[in-house]
């Protein structure tokens, strides 16, 4: 059906119960699974009237068109809440911390890094609605239930919205070598990490557009990071300096 999707693994699903159970239209559980996860995911779907059905592996297969499902397949609402960057600002009870992604195309690097703005409470990803990968059942997979947490906020023109934050008090931190060293920098206050995509790194414009350019000091052989991997150090770095102001 047009106005649903797919989630699979039990962090995407129990996580879509946990926060909008409302949208979860139905549940298709491996038969053969009877253990404690299982039957966790299936006391929460009952109290949220959810009904779970236990069915083999090859409809569980031909819901999501591969094996990597972990044995547990929601079929959800497809449309998420609408959120703006706007909404975020505004809500924010705390100095805005945003990840800005520019052209990930990787769904298991968006999920992950949506995984990494969770943990460190960034209060939205901001992503391109172009050049970019969206929210789809492998991106919530990846993100282990962090799809539900964060906004991800997918704007028309990625520089226009980079100015707009500019003109609101938001300090855009580019992510990339060369610049201050992530060791010694300020990166406190309101922040948005700016990150390039994989392998072509930070868009020239886009790299105008940042305040200041942040590198992660590398001490061994590898010459980069994956972009999920550096946007965690890049918020939790944020975090640590919170803490200590």
């Amino acid at each position: 059906m047009a106005d649903t999707r797919t989630l699979h693994g039990f962090h995407a699903v129990t996580a879509r119960l946990r926060q909008r159970p409302e949208s979860v239209r139905a549940i298709y559980v491996d038969a053969g699974r009877h253990d404690a996860r299982a039957r966790e995911l299936a006391a929460r779907a009952a109290a949220s009237d959810v009904a779970v059905h236990p069915v083999d592996a090859a409809r569980l297969q031909s819901l999501t068109g591969h094996e990597r499902h972990q044995g547990v397949v929601a079929i959800v609402d497809a449309a998420m809440p609408h959120v703006t960057l706007d909404d975020v600002l505004e809500t924010a009870a705390e100095p805005p911390l945003l990840l800005i992604l520019d052209g990930v195309t990787d769904p298991h690097n968006l999920g992950a890094c949506l995984r990494s703005a969770d943990a460190f409470g960034a209060h939205a990803v901001v992503v391109p609605k172009d050049r970019a990968v969206g929210l789809n059942a492998t991106v919530a997979k990846a993100a282990s239930g962090a799809a539900d947490t964060v906004p991800l906020v997918a704007v028309t023109n990625l520089a226009r919205s980079l100015r707009e934050l500019k003109e609101r008090g938001v300090w855009l931190l580019g992510a990339e070598s060369g610049g201050e060293s992530l060791f010694t920098a300020d990166v406190a206050g309101p922040v948005g990490w700016v990150l390039g995509a994989e392998g072509a790194g930070l868009r020239r414009l886009t790299r105008d557009l940042c305040d200041r350019r942040i590198g992660i000091p590398l001490v061994g052989s590898v010459a980069s990071l994956n972009v999920s991997v550096a946007a965690g150090i890049c918020l939790y770095a944020t975090r640590a300096a919170r803490s200590r102001t």
